[in-house]
């Protein structure tokens, strides 16, 4: 099943398997250029992955956490990712982007004019790191600035700009938008009530810390429609300091259903495990599942051949997404197919730097095998 066509919804793919988001940070100027779309294009096609969702992109200049990321934000960006979309669209693959807004998992020195970053409340990330400047003025891992919260007013300008850049998305020539809601990142941060201490109509109960993301779904699709709209979600997981709380299954359950009523492209989950969190607990999948039983489910994280197959054939997920392999293995869909073996990456070569590490991994050949 991993390696058939797929049809469901707004999504026709010529296989199952999905290029997970990752940061590469290759881009000082926030441009993308040819070697992005050389990357892309690289992990496409029949050897490739059927669809590929984009590292994370910042929606505005405060939104970034990391140095050298791409943006969809201004024209010149938009430009950029022209190259890459075009690239994969003639491999054959289909192409989402992830748009990210950190929110206080960042630091000063991310952000115009040395500004704080801006959380739901002003609670510090204070064992995070972010990549940005230390007092050395060199770039390095630097502890997260403690962010302001930001005001009602300020949260709708938030989510016109995660409209804004799905308009620019599709401006570019991509299929649709994944909003990253994961990995303790701006969404989330308002989803979890440890770090969401807000008293307003962002704060408190499930559905008020649910609706800054629903307001961002929505943006989205009056911008650009339903079947384009997706989201990434990390149920369980605890990245950048954020704890479990008592009502997590209700959270997702609520979101699951909110967005099965607006019929997004699909939604995405994370099992944090393979990163050195939290699992997603026995039974979860098959709970979504019932939540959102007509919707597209994706899984990453941690994933080989043989359990993919089994999540697809027991009906839990429609579509397995691989990260890191793809890295180092930009053919992994043939070398999954054919029980190749699949080359570790080398982790030291995985952000900043050039081509070295990103688009001189080679793909196998059925000769070099044998």
């Amino acid at each position: 099943m991993l390696f058939d066509e797929f049809n469901k919804g707004s999504l026709s793919l010529i296989n199952r398997v999905v290029m997970a988001p990752m940061t590469r940070a290759r881009n000082p100027n926030g441009i993308p250029n040819s070697m992005n779309a050389q990357y892309y294009g690289q992990r496409s096609g029949e050897n490739g992955a059927g669809l590929i969702v984009t590292e994370g992109i910042s929606i505005s200049p405060t939104a970034a956490g990391v140095l050298h990321i791409n943006g969809l934000f201004s024209n010149e960006q938009v430009e950029g990712w022209k190259l890459v979309t075009k690239t994969v669209h003639e491999a054959g693959s289909k192409v989402f982007a992830q748009l990210w807004h950190v929110g206080r998992v960042s630091h000063f020195t991310n952000q115009p004019n040395g500004a704080a970053p801006v959380a739901p409340s002003d609670i510090r990330a204070s064992n995070s790191y972010a990549w940005g400047y230390d007092d050395n003025g060199k770039e390095n891992f630097v502890i997260c600035s403690k962010p302001r919260a930001l005001s009602a007013f300020e949260i709708k300008d938030v989510v016109r700009d995660f409209a804004i850049a799905a308009s620019n998305a599709i401006k570019a020539g991509f299929d649709g938008v994944e909003l990253h809601g994961a990995n303790g990142y701006l969404i989330e941060q308002f989803l979890n009530p440890a770090v969401n201490t807000r008293s307003d109509e962002y704060g408190g109960s499930i559905e008020n810390r649910c609706r800054f993301l629903l307001e961002a779904i929505d943006a989205c699709i009056a911008e650009i429609g339903a079947a384009r709209v997706a989201i990434r979600l990390t149920p369980y997981g605890g990245l950048h300091e954020l704890p479990h709380y008592p009502e997590i299954e209700q959270t997702y359950q609520y979101l699951a259903t909110e967005l099965s009523h607006r019929q997004i492209a699909y939604i995405h989950i994370m099992d944090q495990k393979s990163r050195g969190s939290f699992a997603l607990p026995e039974g979860f999948l098959s709970r979504l599942r019932s939540w959102y039983e007509s919707g597209v489910i994706i899984l990453a994280g941690g994933l080989d051949k043989q359990k993919a197959e089994n999540l697809l054939k027991e009906g839990l997920i429609d579509l397995a997404a691989f990260g890191e392999p793809f890295i180092a293995n930009p053919d992994l869909v043939v070398r999954l197919k054919n029980d190749w073996p699949v080359t570790p990456a080398d982790r030291s070569l995985h952000y900043g730097g050039g081509a070295r590490g990103y688009t001189d991994y080679t793909a196998l050949t059925e000769k070099a095998v044998v």
